[in-house]
């Protein structure tokens, strides 16, 4: 066993796939995971997917409570994760809070993102009844088949850092839903 966990330090990933996964975890159990990782591989090099095995089988065990709760207005951190590209920085509200994530609704759809893709605005309750009110609009008027430049404008307004519009955020709003003819 002491020879294998030595071999798999001296294993290093040959790609980002490998890497990837291991971002989850704290950098103490990272390296746990790597030789874990290796040690499924039989001493080579893992693929990605075993290493993401490794590091799912860690969640769980250790399973961090989802302090998540329902109504909750959060960011969405993307960092390496592509299905959220385009999506970092824009707020989520909860919709249903699960074991290691959360149903999200965004301006422009419902997503399961896992909880490290997610960040806690801490907004008082009033706030997020706000973003939910300004997310339903956003919602109502954007479709695939508007304009670029009218689909851009909404996912900038999804991602304001604020649980209010401004005036002028407000007024460009009220011209989409009324051009749209949305109310």
């Amino acid at each position: 066993m002491e020879n294998l966990s030595t071999i798999g330090l001296q294993i290093l990933p040959t790609n980002e796939r490998q890497v990837r996964p291991l971002v989850a975890l704290e950098p103490e159990v990272q390296r746990t995971a790597w030789q874990q990782a290796v040690q499924v591989a039989g001493g080579k090099v893992p693929t990605g997917r075993i290493v993401k095995d490794v590091v799912q089988r860690i969640m769980e065990r250790t399973k961090v409570p989802n302090t998540y709760q329902l109504g909750e207005v959060c960011q969405i951190l993307a960092l390496d994760n592509p299905e959220l590209r385009g999506k970092g920085g824009c707020w989520a509200i909860v919709s249903a809070v699960n074991d290691f994530s959360c149903s999200v609704r965004m301006w422009n759809g419902e997503y399961a993102v896992a909880l490290q893709h997610l960040k806690s605005y801490n907004y008082l309750p009033a706030e997020c009844e706000q973003i939910k009110e300004i997310s339903d609009r956003i919602s109502r008027v954007y479709s695939d088949s508007l304009e670029e430049t009218v689909k851009s404008l909404l996912q900038l307004l999804g991602k304001v850092n604020r649980p209010y519009l401004t005036a002028v955020e407000e007024k460009l709003l009220n011209v989409l839903e009324s051009e749209y003819e949305i109310r």
